[in-house]
C-alpha cells in the first residue's frame, strides 16, 4: 500500500494503544496520549529519545508555568497570551523548542478545566507518561539495516572495480571510449549508504561509532582520488606514444580492480614499489611529449598509492 511504511504502522499501533491505556485509567483528555506518540516517533531510536526528552521537559515547564500564571492572574485569554510570551523564550533558552506544541496542548487542558489542582496536574502527567512510554516501546522495534548496508557495499565495490578496469583499459588502448558514468553512479550510492549507516548507528543507543560508516567514508575518500585521476588518464590515453611504464601501470590498475573487496593491499603496494624502481632505472625522456606522459604516469602512481594506503589504514583499524 502506498505510504504504508514501517514507521506509519508503528505510529498507528502506538496511537491506538496509548488512547486505550489512557481510557482504562479514565484519564481526561486521553486522546492527547495518542498525539504524544505521533509527535515522538522518529526514524531512529536515538532521534525518538531526543524528541521525547524535549517534549517531556517542555510539557513539565508548561504545567508549572501555566498553573502559576492562571492561578495568580485568572483563567482569561490575555493570561494565555502572557503565558506564551513567557513560555517561548524559556523553551529557546533551554533548547527544547521542539516541545512547544505539546506544551501548549498541556496548558490548554488546564485552561479548559480552569483549575490547576493536584488531580488535574497528575492527570496530565499520567497522559504524558503513557504517551512517551508507548512511543519508546513501539520504536524499540526497528528493522535491521545490515542487508541494505551489505548491498551498498557490494554495489560500491562493483563500481570501483569497473572504474579501475577502465583506467587499465585506457592506458592500454588509446582508442578506447569511456563515459565515466560509474563515477557519478557510485557517488550517489555512497550518499545513500552513509545515510543508511547513520540510521543504523542511531538505532543503537549505546553505540557511538560504526565500522560500516567508516568503511563508506573510506570509499568516499578513495572516490575523490579516482575522480582526480580521470582527467590525467584522459591526457595520457590521448597519446599514442609507447612508454614502458604505461603498460606496467595498466597491469597494476587491472590487479587492483580484481581485488577491490579485499583488505589486503600488500601485492598492489609491492607492484607500485617495483614500478617506482623501474622509473628510477629508465633513461631520461628524450622528447617533451615523453616527459609529459611519464610525469602524468608518475602522478597516477602517486594517487593510486594514496588510494591503497587509505584502504590499508581503515582495514588495519578494523582489526582492533
Amino acid at each position: 500500500m502506498v505510504g504504508m511504511g514501517y514507521r506509519t504502522i508503528k505510529t498507528a499501533i502506538g496511537a491506538g494503544l496509548a488512547i486505550w491505556i489512557a481510557g482504562l485509567f479514565d484519564l481526561e483528555f486521553a486522546s492527547f496520549a495518542a498525539i504524544i506518540v505521533v509527535m515522538c516517533i522518529e526514524k531512529t531510536k536515538k532521534r525518538t529519545l531526543h524528541s521525547i526528552q524535549k517534549k517531556f521537559f517542555a510539557s513539565l515547564l508548561s504545567l508549572i508555568l501555566g498553573s502559576i500564571c492562571f492561578e495568580l492572574l485568572g483563567y482569561h485569554p490575555i493570561v494565555l497570551t502572557l503565558f506564551i510570551l513567557l513560555f517561548v523564550p524559556l523553551l529557546i533558552k533551554g533548547r527544547i523548542q521542539e516541545g512547544f506544541v505539546t506544551g501548549i496542548v498541556v496548558v490548554l487542558h488546564i485552561y479548559t478545566v480552569k483549575e490547576a489542582n493536584l488531580e488535574n496536574l497528575l492527570n496530565e502527567l499520567y497522559i504524558i507518561f503513557i504517551g512517551i512510554g508507548i512511543a519508546l516501546l513501539v520504536n524499540s522495534i526497528m528493522p535491521s539495516f545490515k542487508k541494505e548496508i551489505e548491498k551498498h557495499k557490494t554495489e560500491i565495490e562493483n563500481k570501483f572495480s569497473i572504474i579501475l578496469y577502465e583506467f587499465s583499459a585506457l592506458l592500454k588502448n588509446s582508442e578506447r571510449n569511456w563515459d565515466g558514468k560509474e563515477v557519478d553512479e557510485v557517488e550517489n550510492i555512497l550518499n545513500q549508504a552513509k545515510n543508511t549507516a547513520i540510521q543504523d548507528v542511531e538505532n543503537h543507543l549505546l553505540r557511538k561509532e560504526d565500522e560500516d560508516y567508516y568503511y563508506f567514508e573510506m570509499r568516499e575518500d578513495q572516490l575523490e582520488i579516482l575522480k582526480q585521476m580521470v582527467a590525467i588518464l584522459s591526457i595520457v590515453s590521448s597519446s599514442d606514444l609507447d612508454v614502458k611504464q604505461r603498460g606496467m601501470l595498466a597491469n597494476i590498475f587491472l590487479n587492483i580492480s580484481q581485488h577491490v573487496d579485499s583488505g589486503d593491499t600488500t601485492i598492489a603496494l609491492k607492484q607500485l614499489e617495483e614500478y617506482e624502481e623501474s622509473i628510477r632505472e629508465t633513461e631520461l625522456p628524450k622528447t617533451r611529449e615523453e616527459f609529459e606522459i611519464r610525469a602524468n604516469l608518475f602522478y597516477l602512481n602517486f594517487e593510486i598509492k594514496n588510494y591503497l594506503i587509505i584502504k590499508k589504514n581503515i582495514f588495519e583499524r578494523s582489526k582492533f
